[in-house]
């Protein structure tokens, strides 16, 4: 029972020590979004086929990017690719619609995401506008490369220094 009562004691003081505020989006971080025309069906799924046509300049970009200065050059350098291979997916689509696309501080409404409500604001990124943009979007962080992080299929198993501590006293 004494054994028990001093490993608690030092759980609750190695969580007061550790304790932080759960950060997901750095503060120096350049976000994406892609704003759909409408939230009608149709304009919902170009909004998907556009990201979908992204994906792998998207990951080019983060993935060769060390830096937040890198990041910002190679989004500048890769904007007339994105914009072709936009005109290419709406032309392939046959959608007629304006496509807006803009690298710069933007505005993103207030957002809850896993929890953690991102207030409203202006920030760097890079956002795509179909036609009017007054629909749902897709948006994700680019720098640093958070864009896939709903898609990932791999298992993670965090390791907790506590749960060890714990294990290893129940034996």
């Amino acid at each position: 029972m004494k054994k028990t009562i001093i490993i608690l004691s030092l759980i609750v003081i190695i969580l007061c020590i550790f304790k932080t505020e759960e950060v997901i989006i750095p503060n120096e971080s350049i976000r994406f979004r892609v704003v759909a025309n409408s939230n009608t069906i149709k304009d919902q799924q170009i909004k998907k086929v556009i990201v979908e046509s992204l994906n792998s300049e998207i990951n080019t970009i983060s993935n060769k990017s060390n830096t937040i200065e890198e990041a910002r050059t190679n989004i500048i350098e890769d904007i007339p690719t994105i914009q072709n291979n936009i005109n290419n997916t709406i032309k392939e689509l046959n959608y007629n619609k304006n496509i807006k696309v803009e690298y710069g501080n933007n505005y993103f409404p207030k957002k809850t995401y896993k929890g953690i409500t991102y207030n409203e604001g202006e920030y760097e990124s890079l956002v795509i506008t179909i036609g009017d943009g007054i629909g749902k979007n897709f948006w994700c962080v680019l720098f640093p490369p958070l864009c896939n992080i709903d898609d990932t299929k791999e298992d993670v198993e965090y390791v907790s220094l506590i749960k060890e501590i714990i294990n290893k006293y129940k034996r």
